[in-house]
Protein backbone atom coordinates (compact mmCIF):
# COMPACT_ATOMS: atom_id res chain seq x y z
CA UNK A 1 0.00 0.00 0.00
CA UNK A 2 1.20 3.48 -0.74
CA UNK A 3 1.95 5.75 2.16
CA UNK A 4 -0.04 8.92 2.83
CA UNK A 5 -3.09 8.27 0.60
CA UNK A 6 -5.28 6.30 3.02
CA UNK A 7 -7.51 7.95 5.65
CA UNK A 8 -6.89 7.33 9.33
CA UNK A 9 -8.97 4.51 10.80
CA UNK A 10 -10.29 5.23 14.31
CA UNK A 11 -11.97 3.08 16.94
CA UNK A 12 -15.07 5.12 17.87
CA UNK A 13 -18.20 4.94 20.00
CA UNK A 14 -21.27 5.08 17.77
CA UNK A 15 -24.15 6.85 19.53
CA UNK A 16 -27.82 6.73 18.60
CA UNK A 17 -30.43 9.33 19.49
CA UNK A 18 -32.16 6.70 21.68
CA UNK A 19 -29.05 6.47 23.87
CA UNK A 20 -27.61 3.18 22.62
CA UNK A 21 -23.83 3.08 22.16
CA UNK A 22 -21.44 0.52 20.73
CA UNK A 23 -17.82 0.36 19.61
CA UNK A 24 -16.96 0.24 15.93
CA UNK A 25 -14.26 1.47 13.56
CA UNK A 26 -14.62 4.36 11.16
CA UNK A 27 -12.68 6.93 9.20
CA UNK A 28 -14.66 9.62 11.04
CA UNK A 29 -13.65 10.47 14.61
CA UNK A 30 -17.29 10.47 15.90
CA UNK A 31 -20.51 8.74 14.81
CA UNK A 32 -23.92 10.11 15.82
CA UNK A 33 -26.94 8.27 14.42
CA UNK A 34 -30.61 9.23 14.40
CA UNK A 35 -31.91 5.66 14.45
CA UNK A 36 -30.44 2.22 15.11
CA UNK A 37 -31.60 -1.40 15.30
CA UNK A 38 -32.58 -0.92 18.97
CA UNK A 39 -35.10 1.83 18.23
CA UNK A 40 -36.08 1.28 14.57
CA UNK A 41 -39.80 0.39 14.33
CA UNK A 42 -39.19 -2.46 11.89
CA UNK A 43 -36.80 -4.27 14.23
CA UNK A 44 -38.68 -3.53 17.47
CA UNK A 45 -42.05 -4.77 16.16
CA UNK A 46 -43.71 -1.41 16.74
CA UNK A 47 -44.10 -0.76 13.02
CA UNK A 48 -47.24 1.17 12.19
CA UNK A 49 -48.64 1.70 8.74
CA UNK A 50 -49.07 5.42 8.17
CA UNK A 51 -52.00 6.08 5.87
CA UNK A 52 -52.53 9.75 5.15
CA UNK A 53 -55.11 9.39 2.37
CA UNK A 54 -57.24 6.52 3.68
CA UNK A 55 -56.10 4.03 1.05
CA UNK A 56 -55.67 1.15 3.48
CA UNK A 57 -59.16 1.67 4.95
CA UNK A 58 -60.71 1.80 1.47
CA UNK A 59 -58.89 -1.41 0.51
CA UNK A 60 -60.07 -3.21 3.65
CA UNK A 61 -63.66 -2.07 3.15
CA UNK A 62 -63.62 -3.08 -0.51
CA UNK A 63 -62.23 -6.57 0.03
CA UNK A 64 -63.55 -7.38 3.52
CA UNK A 65 -66.57 -9.27 2.15
CA UNK A 66 -64.57 -11.14 -0.52
CA UNK A 67 -62.36 -12.98 1.99
CA UNK A 68 -65.40 -14.24 3.92
CA UNK A 69 -67.22 -15.26 0.72
CA UNK A 70 -64.30 -17.39 -0.53
CA UNK A 71 -64.20 -19.46 2.67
Amino acid sequence: MREGIHPKYHEVDARCACGATWKTKSTKPELHLEICANCHPFFTGKYKLIDTQGRVDRFRKKYAGNAAAKK
